[in-house]
């Protein structure tokens, strides 16, 4: 499994150990890199015995998944988007890499928009998200985390 970037969303719960579950997947920049990363959510949420999350999930990996392929495609080169996702039996960690140097960007659309509404989307489920640059990677990773507020 390719490492998960460095990751601190809060100081006391920074260390890998803390998530004992722990899945990655590399995909190409393609749509078909979103239904198959909810399929693969589905399945290990049913695994690991976490299906009451798996449609929030899903919800959000869709949005972040469908936003690191959209910075990808934008690259003059097309490189892999990534997803990892963790557990500690009660909640679920999500975090997506890609490429791009450039930050997320919450969108504020009119209500007749068909899309820009992701991010609010990933805010509106999760109980908690953000984005930070990886030092030792390039681009950067968004993450997302779904079940119950930090201790």
């Amino acid at each position: 499994m390719m490492p998960i970037p460095p990751f601190t969303p809060h100081r006391e719960h920074d260390m890998v150990e803390d998530w004992p579950l722990q899945s990655f997947l590399e995909l190409g920049p393609l749509p078909s890199a979103v239904p198959c990363a909810r399929l693969h959510v589905r399945q290990l949420l049913w695994e690991w015995k976490l299906a009451d999350l798996s449609e929030a999930a899903e919800l959000v990996v869709s949005e972040l998944l469908t936003n690191a392929v959209q910075a990808s495609q934008a690259m003059e080169f097309l490189p892999p988007v990534r997803m990892w996702l963790l557990s500690d039996n009660r909640r679920v960690l999500i975090l997506v890499w890609d490429a791009s140097p450039q930050p997320p960007v919450r969108m504020y659309s009119s209500d007749d928009a068909e899309n820009g509404r992701g991010l609010l989307l990933v805010e509106t489920i999760s109980t908690r998200w953000n984005w930070y640059f990886p030092h030792d990677s390039g681009g950067k990773v968004v993450w997302a985390q779904i079940g119950t507020e930090w201790q």
